[in-house]
């Protein structure tokens, strides 16, 4: 399935030879495809599921963190609990579901990984124009 793959790229990314990083990619690959899949963000970034959820995150007020994520200094961190805040509820149950995870591990994990899975897809300090989240991802894997 186009999660699982998208998933495993994002594993790869974070450098998901180990658990941490494959677990990380997946809970990332099923975030990113729920909301490519038009619950959650065209906002003003074109339609693309990354720029929804950074989208998502500015407007829960976690914009310096999100900015600092695509800029090229050092990333911002945020928590479990913020990243529920700037979620809808429904999107991170769903994200749980398919990652065989609580909503609250979810949220954990996300505030984990998305500081450097944004950092790694924006090397140029802005949303880049790829074909799909997918073709971003290998483009940033090489």
């Amino acid at each position: 399935m186009a999660g699982n793959d998208l998933g495993s790229l994002l594993g790869g990314l974070l450098g998901g030879g180990g658990q941490s990083g494959g677990s990380a990619g997946n809970i990332l690959g099923a975030l990113l495809g729920s909301l490519g899949g038009g619950s959650g963000g065209s906002g003003g970034n074109g339609g693309s599921p990354l720029g929804g959820l950074l989208d998502m995150l500015t407007k829960s007020g976690l914009t310096d963190q999100a900015q600092s994520w695509i800029g090229t200094g050092e990333n911002q961190s945020v928590t479990g609990a913020q990243i529920q805040q700037a979620l809808p509820d429904e999107t991170l149950q769903q994200v749980a579901q398919q990652a065989g995870v609580t909503p609250d591990q979810a949220a954990t994990e996300l505030a984990q990984a998305l500081p450097q899975a944004v950092d790694r897809l924006t090397p140029d300090g802005q949303l880049p124009q790829a074909a799909s989240l997918e073709e971003l991802v290998r483009q940033q894997s090489l």
